[in-house]
C-alpha cells in the first residue's frame, strides 16, 4: 500500500514523475542507455538541462526579464555561502525567522557586516516579524519565505530599494507571487521539485559582478551562467526529475492551479486543529504555512493511541522537528487532498475515542 507521505523532505513526488524517472534509469528515451550513465555533455542531457531551466523561468513568470536559472549542487546550505560571496561587499540585512535563516545569516557573517533586521526567536520562531525597516545602504536584504520546522510563512514581502534575496526552498512553485520583486531566489529541490542533490538558483544578471573580492569558481554565479549550469558534472538524475516535476506542474495549470489545491489542503488541516480540542497549533494563525502545519497534542497520554492510528492509516513522516516537538504535516505540491483528508479523519476519530 502506498503511504500518505507527510515527510518534511525529501518529500513526496507525483506518481507519474516517479514512473518516468524509474524508466529513464533503466532506458533513457529508448537509447539503450541509462539516464545516469549517459554523458552530461551529450545532446540528450543538455536538452534536459535547458528545458528544466526554461520551465523554471516560465512557471515563475520571469522569461525575458533579465534572469537566469541554474541547477547547482550543494543544497540550499551552499547558497547561504554563495549569496554572500557574490553580493556582500560591505553590509547586508537578514530577516531571522527560523533555523535556516539563522544559518544563512551566520554564513554571511564570514564576509562582512550582517544586520539582523528583525527576528522572532523571542517566541521560538512561531511568528513572522512585521513593521521592520530595511536600510537603503545595505548590499541586499535576505529572507526565508517558508519555515519548515516552525510552520510559519511570509504572506507578504517588504518593499525595499535594494536587491532582495529569498530562500524559497520549501514553498517554491506553491503559490503565486510577483517573482520579479526578487533579485535572487534559491531553493533546494527536495520539497517541490525533485530528489535531494540539486538546487535551483534564479538570479537577475545585473546584480552580479559588483563585489571586489575574487570568487572561487564553484561559488561564482557568473561562471555557472556562462557554462549553462555545466561548469562541472551536474547532478543528472535530480535535474531530470526536477524537469519532469516542472512539466507535471505546467500541465496541471501552473502555479495558479496548484495554489488552489494547496489552500484547500491547508484549510482542511487547520480547521481540524482549531476545532478539535485534542490538538493545538504551534504557529501564529496569521503566519501559518500552507506547506507545513505544525501542531501538538494537548494530552500526551493520547500519544501512543494517536500514533498507532496514524500507522494503521498508512500515514508517514508526521513527527515534528525536535526543536518544536509534536507533529508536522508537510503538504508539498505533490501531496494529494485525499491524503490530508485521511489525516483529518484520524484526528477526528481520536477525539471520538478520547
Amino acid at each position: 500500500m502506498k503511504k500518505h507521505n507527510f515527510s518534511a523532505g525529501p518529500c513526496i513526488l507525483p506518481p507519474e514523475v516517479l514512473l518516468k524517472a524509474s524508466q529513464a534509469v533503466v532506458d533513457f528515451d529508448n537509447s539503450g542507455l541509462s539516464l545516469i550513465e549517459i554523458s552530461h555533455r551529450s545532446k540528450p542531457f543538455v536538452d534536459v538541462m535547458e528545458k528544466a531551466r526554461a520551465l523554471a523561468l516560465e512557471l515563475l513568470g520571469l522569461e525575458g526579464k533579465g534572469y537566469k536559472a541554474l541547477f547547482l549542487q550543494g543544497g540550499a546550505s551552499t547558497q547561504f555561502l554563495a549569496v554572500a560571496y557574490n553580493l556582500l561587499e560591505n553590509k547586508a540585512g537578514y530577516l531571522n525567522t527560523g533555523t535556516w535563516s539563522n544559518k544563512a545569516l551566520q554564513e554571511a557573517k564570514l564576509f562582512g557586516d550582517v544586520q539582523e533586521v528583525a527576528s522572532s526567536k523571542d517566541a521560538n520562531f512561531n511568528y513572522i516579524p512585521k513593521g521592520f525597516e530595511i536600510s537603503s545602504d545595505l548590499d541586499y536584504f535576505h529572507c526565508t519565505s517558508n519555515n519548515t520546522i516552525f510552520g510559519t510563512q511570509l504572506k507578504s514581502f517588504p518593499k525595499c530599494d535594494i536587491p532582495m534575496v529569498c530562500d524559497m526552498s520549501s514553498d517554491i512553485f506553491s503559490r503565486e507571487l510577483d517573482f520579479y520583486r526578487f533579485d535572487l531566489i534559491y531553493a533546494g529541490a527536495q520539497k517541490n521539485m525533485g530528489p535531494a542533490g540539486t538546487t535551483l538558483v534564479v538570479v537577475k544578471e545585473d546584480i552580479l559582478g559588483k563585489v571586489s573580492r575574487q570568487i572561487p569558481s564553484m561559488m561564482d554565479y557568473k561562471k555557472h551562467i556562462g557554462s549553462g549550469s555545466m561548469f562541472n558534472t551536474p547532478p543528472v538524475f535530480p535535474v531530470y526529475v526536477s524537469m519532469l516535476t516542472l512539466e507535471w506542474l505546467k500541465n496541471l495549470g501552473g502555479i495558479k492551479a496548484i495554489e488552489e489545491i494547496n489552500n484547500k489542503k491547508a484549510s482542511l488541516i487547520y480547521s481540524e486543529i482549531d476545532l478539535n480540542p485534542l490538538f493545538k497549533g504551534f504557529a501564529s494563525k496569521a503566519d501559518r504555512s500552507t506547506m507545513n502545519a505544525t501542531f501538538t497534542l494537548e494530552n500526551d497520554n493520547l500519544k501512543e493511541t494517536f500514533e498507532t492510528m496514524l500507522k494503521e492509516a498508512g500515514i508517514n513522516g508526521l513527527n515534528g522537528h525536535r526543536s518544536v516537538g509534536g507533529y508536522r504535516a508537510s503538504m508539498y505540491n505533490a501531496l494529494s487532498l485525499d491524503s490530508v483528508k485521511v489525516l483529518v479523519e484520524v484526528m477526528s476519530e481520536l477525539e471520538s475515542k478520547a
